[in-house]
């Protein structure tokens, strides 16, 4: 069974810039696949765990269930979609620690609204107008992960 996490940017950027930010080094960043330029992947399971997948669309609409239940919604004009799916016996080990420090290389370095959601399900950290909002505080300290975003 494989858990997904997606982080999403507003905005027409760029794909090889976020793929280059995504990857660790050199080596690990996301190449385009085949002849479709919108769509970059790379399979980094035996080093860090997932794969990843990079791409680009309009008129976005996503949802989660946010902290207290309710959904949230945003409808980006333009997005970059960050995929990492990992295997579930990969998450605590590898998979979660080396996403949250590609997440915060992508944070640090773009200043564009962001969302990261497990699942497609559940909203795990938003950030709109430059103020970063961590939802589900079970989850960071399950995770240990608090120390990684910016």
């Amino acid at each position: 069974m494989a858990v997904e996490f997606r982080l999403t940017l507003a905005g027409d950027l760029p794909l090889n810039d976020v793929a280059g930010l995504v990857g660790a080094d050199v080596t690990e960043r996301p190449r385009p696949n085949g002849t479709r330029a919108r769509l970059f992947s790379a399979r980094l399971y035996d080093t860090r765990g997932y794969a990843l997948t990079v791409s680009s669309g309009s008129q976005g609409y996503f949802d989660a269930e946010a902290d207290d239940g309710t959904r949230w919604e945003w409808e980006p004009a333009t997005y970059v979609d960050i995929d990492f799916s990992m295997r579930a016996d990969d998450l605590v080990d590898k998979g979660i620690p080396n996403m949250m420090k590609a997440v915060a290389r992508v944070l640090t370095a773009r200043k564009e609204d962001a969302a990261l959601v497990q699942n497609g399900n559940w909203l795990l950290l938003t950030r709109t107008t430059g103020e970063l909002r961590r939802h589900r505080p079970t989850w960071w300290s399950h995770y240990s992960r608090d120390d990684l975003i910016p």
